[in-house]
């Protein structure tokens, strides 16, 4: 079997580690180093693709929408929100971490088809929360995967991007019949009940991560009504 290469190493702000991009052939994998191991693998991605499925589904046909992208990761969920989007719909995507966007924008981006080269793509190289201070009504849809769900291990600090008070700056930030869509490991009820305190109608759809196998993965739907 042909061994791992390592392509670049990146250190997350604020003390969250070091991730690694490594390559096997055409297949990447993203890991954080000497935690929790790989994060993320070109190889497994369909529950990314559900996140911006579903997320950009109730604004489909809408014009001029503007949609968020929590976290660039493989690019896989920014391609999928390109597609299921008009094309007069603009997508910010918001990374933390400068060299993931280099990485997409090299060998690694070739798996989801270099979604950061389409005109239709603006790229916001800070954190995402930033993006709800205002709480003006901005997106129509957002798309939040950061971390793994809503208990961030990569950053403590991502932890309070899904607190009760985020959340209502988040719905804040939507515009009207507009969708939260977070991608999440795991199922946490708790987190179903913070999002209907926040005055959200929220639906939980189970999706696996590679082509109706693997590993169960949790999108939730948040609607602002």
């Amino acid at each position: 079997m042909t061994p791992w290469q390592l392509l670049g190493t990146a250190d997350i702000p604020n003390n969250g580690g070091t991730l690694r991009l490594a390559q096997r052939d055409k297949e990447f994998s993203i890991s954080l180093q000497g935690v929790r191991g790989e994060l993320m693998n070109s190889r497994m991605h369909s529950s990314e693709l559900a996140l911006a499925d579903l997320g950009c589904a109730p604004i489909a046909n809408t014009e001029k929408a503007a949609v968020l992208v929590g976290g660039m990761g493989m690019g896989f969920t920014l391609a999928a929100a390109l597609k299921a989007t008009t094309e007069s719909t603009k997508i910010t995507v918001a990374e933390l971490v400068p060299e993931v966007i280099e990485w997409n924008k090299g060998p690694l981006g070739e798996c989801a088809g270099f979604p950061l080269n389409n005109p239709r793509t603006l790229v916001h190289l800070r954190d995402v929360a930033e993006l709800f201070q205002d709480q003006k009504p901005a997106f129509n849809a957002i798309l939040l995967d950061v971390d793994n769900g809503p208990e961030g291990f990569t950053r403590a600090d991502n932890t309070s991007l899904y607190s009760l008070d985020s959340l209502h700056a988040i719905r804040s930030t939507l515009h009207k019949g507009g969708v939260l869509a977070v991608w999440s490991a795991w199922h946490d009820p708790a987190f179903t009940t913070q999002l209907k305190k926040a005055k959200f109608k929220v639906d939980v759809k189970t999706v696996r991560a590679h082509k109706g196998k693997g590993s169960k993965h949790t999108i939730y739907l948040a609607v602002k009504g």
